[in-house]
């Protein structure tokens, strides 16, 4: 079984989005642990906020039938193929860490984790101790250098 690392994010309909998310999440792969939950501005484009979390799961499904699986729960939750990548969306499910696998064709570990604070303040949180494995630092470690007037990050209350 592998660790599995998924961000979520939502802009449309978010509180509804991101909880049928996680629905269908568990309904895949069983437990998840889910970090807290964050509202967050759109980065790239103009646009409402984001709320994004991350959760962690065991998959027995190797990296390439993961994402498949992660994209058809995209499209059943009202994710268009093809989407332009900065806008609006209904439902966002990123591949962010597999194992400890690094593949610079799919994007392991996501470029995202280190680049932006609604990934990384929400996997620091869940995985305080984990070391990113191509970065060698934990992701608390990540968490604490990163530069906090970067992107505007808000706690949400539990909404789960």
């Amino acid at each position: 079984m592998a660790q599995v690392f998924i961000g979520i994010g939502s802009s449309i309909n978010k509180r509804i989005n991101v909880c049928l998310g996680l629905e269908s999440l568990q309904a895949e792969f069983g437990d998840l642990k889910v970090s807290p939950l964050y509202e967050s501005e759109a980065v790239g484009f103009s646009g409402v906020n984001f709320y994004n979390l991350v959760v962690e799961l065991q998959s027995d499904l190797d990296v390439h039938s993961l994402i498949v699986k992660l994209k058809a729960i995209e499209r059943k939750h009202g994710r268009i193929d093809n989407a332009i990548k900065f806008a609006p969306r209904t439902l966002d499910l990123d591949l962010l860490l597999y194992d400890q696998q690094i593949d610079v064709e799919i994007d392991l570990p996501r470029g995202e984790i280190t680049r932006n604070a609604f990934v990384l303040k929400p996997l620091a949180e869940l995985a305080p101790l984990l070391i990113h494995p191509a970065l060698g630092k934990t992701y608390q470690k990540l968490w604490q250098d990163y530069p906090k007037d970067k992107q505007k990050l808000w706690r949400v209350e539990d909404i789960l």
